[in-house]
């Protein structure tokens, strides 16, 4: 299948390219692209349970022509208030959040428009500099949740009411808007404090598919981007996904078919090479892949940033998947070197940025495609629940003792100077098998130090032919963590938490942002040894520069080992 669709071109060998063909000949077969149309929910899952969730998951299918009759709306509400504020501060995680700062690292905000910022970790020192140098009075909070009840949007929320109100008073709710469905606890919040405006989204979408819905373009007309053109690339990809177009020409169903038949052949580690421009849309996609598909033991495994290593050095586990823009070079020789090398490899050129849209949509498309190969619903999240109920629990704990329960790793915290960890980090490695993948959850505020420590750490271990994760917590908990709980046991994970020199209290609650990250750092950490994965925590303390400095020359002598 070496030939253009789209501008998608798929580079593979002849047995997967005849695995590829027979998926599409069954696709047209079953008319599996007029049922996801319909929607039929069989597709996915027979069983009657599933199927009324799966039917009120299935709106983001009409987003396109749905919010292009909003846009009018949008742009005049962006255009009467951008002269009151500087910065928008969207607070959100997870789908209420990745596509609003897809759209601001791939545009930036028109000249006259604020600029935006995204909050979506409860780490203290991500708190306090989420409004930047821009004086709060000069701020406009987004705060955004599908089911309007989400923890940490809600003290995001609390904690900046606080700061607006002690300047401005009863008129701080000017300094809000709410993105929510209908009829939800933070839509109420919003009218009783007389926000600015509470823009309740269609019910029908999931979180992971609603960039294109009023969670990603209220943001985007906010920072003066193009929503038409952004739009009608959306609907241009739903028409050539439609039922009217023959399944062979369809590029959402061609995706998908690779995703489906990758995770067959065991290649399902699916391994981001973009333009620098685009990085952010793997952190969208990583969502939109790891959330869907990471459940009932099966999964597509994101594969976002890493850095990458010689062909021969990857294992037989991969996919990759190129997106880059026209005239941008990044990565062909290196995605020329992988396809001779015998690895599947599809890439995608967009003529312009505004195209995005239409790859946000093919990639949804693609997402549900997969999941009926795997036999999977793809727009639930079953074990997202887990690590958020033993964070409630530990909050419990804290408010009826004082203090957070203590929390037992496989490996016992320590001094990163002690042998205890370094003998912990040779099993770590150990552990760690061609075929599996290595995810680090990284508890920290976000900084080049960590990321440029990370990335030495991931460059070691890929060449020894292991995937490599990262994420920052909590936010990768509404991303990959569904993936990591209900996905495949094919993960080692390495926690990184530290301590918070500074603080910020929550208003109303009995704990601060530490307590509360702290208890999600821990909650986690639980529900991966309650499953029985491999896990390892370890402590930087107060000096996260030199330790983790430390932790990464450990793991590279572990890896040499």
């Amino acid at each position: 299948m070496d030939g253009l669709i789209n501008t998608q071109t798929m580079m593979l060998d002849g047995a997967t390219e005849e695995r590829v063909h027979s998926a599409l000949a069954r696709m047209a077969e079953e008319n599996w692209v007029g049922r996801i149309w319909e929607p039929d929910p069989n597709l996915w899952r027979p069983e009657p349970h599933h199927h009324k969730e799966i039917r009120n998951r299935l709106g983001w299918l009409h987003l396109p022509t749905r919010n292009m009759s909003k846009i009018d709306m949008l742009r005049s509400f962006a255009d009467d208030i951008r002269g009151d504020f500087d910065r928008v501060v969207l607070l959100g995680m997870g789908g209420s959040s990745l596509g609003a700062e897809c759209f601001a690292n791939i545009f930036g905000s028109a000249e006259g428009y604020p600029q935006l910022g995204v909050l979506d970790s409860t780490v203290p020192a991500e708190v306090l500099r989420a409004t930047g140098d821009t004086d709060i009075n000069r701020c406009l909070f987004i705060v955004a949740s599908k089911s309007g009840t989400t923890t940490e949007a809600l003290a995001f929320y609390r904690y900046f009411l606080g700061k607006v109100q002690s300047l401005l008073g009863a008129a701080s709710g000017e300094h809000f808007i709410a993105i929510t469905d209908p009829d939800t606890e933070l839509g109420q919040i919003g009218r009783e404090a007389g926000f600015r405006a509470i823009f309740e989204n269609w019910q029908d979408i999931g979180g992971r598919y609603s960039a294109l819905s009023y969670f990603g373009m209220v943001p985007a007309a906010l920072m003066g981007l193009p929503l038409r053109q952004i739009l009608q690339g959306a609907a241009g990809m739903a028409e050539v996904c439609s039922p009217a177009v023959p399944v062979d020409d369809n590029p959402g169903a061609a995706l998908g078919a690779l995703l489906g038949v990758c995770h067959e052949m065991g290649r399902d580690k699916v391994t981001f090479l973009t333009s620098d421009r685009l990085a952010t849309f793997g952190d969208w996609a990583e969502q939109l892949l790891a959330e869907s598909t990471g459940k009932e033991g099966k999964g597509l495994i994101p594969v976002v940033a890493e850095p990458p290593v010689e062909a021969s050095a990857y294992g037989s586990d991969r996919l990759f998947v190129q997106l880059r823009i026209n005239g941008d070079a990044i990565h062909d020789k290196m995605v020329d070197e992988l396809a001779q090398a015998g690895h599947p490899v599809v890439r995608m050129v967009l003529d312009d940025v505004n195209s995005i849209g239409a790859e946000m949509f093919r990639w949804e498309f693609a997402t549900a495609v997969a999941g009926a190969m795997m036999q999977i619903n793809p727009f639930d999240q079953p074990d997202v629940g887990s690590a958020k109920a033993k964070t409630r629990e530990m909050l419990d704990h804290y408010e009826q003792e004082g203090a957070l329960p203590e929390c037992e790793a496989d490996v016992v915290e320590g001094s990163i100077f002690g042998g205890d960890v370094r003998g912990a980090v040779n099993r770590l490695i150990d552990d760690a098998h061609p075929g599996e993948y290595l995810a680090i959850m990284a508890y920290l505020p976000q900084s080049e130090v960590v990321e440029d420590a990370v990335a030495r750490m991931r460059t070691e271990v890929a060449a020894r032919g292991v995937a490599t994760t990262f994420g920052y917590g909590p936010r990768f908990l509404h991303s990959t963590g569904q993936l990591h709980k209900g996905g495949p046991k094919a993960g080692v994970f390495l926690q990184l938490v530290a301590d918070d020199p500074r603080d910020a209290e929550i208003p109303g609650e009995p704990y601060s942002f530490s307590t509360l990250r702290q208890a999600q750092a821990d909650g986690d950490l639980t529900v991966l040894n309650e499953r029985g994965l491999e896990v390892m925590r370890v402590d930087l303390g107060d000096d996260i520069p030199g330790n983790i400095g430390r932790l990464t020359e450990m793991i590279i002598e572990a890896v040499a080992y």
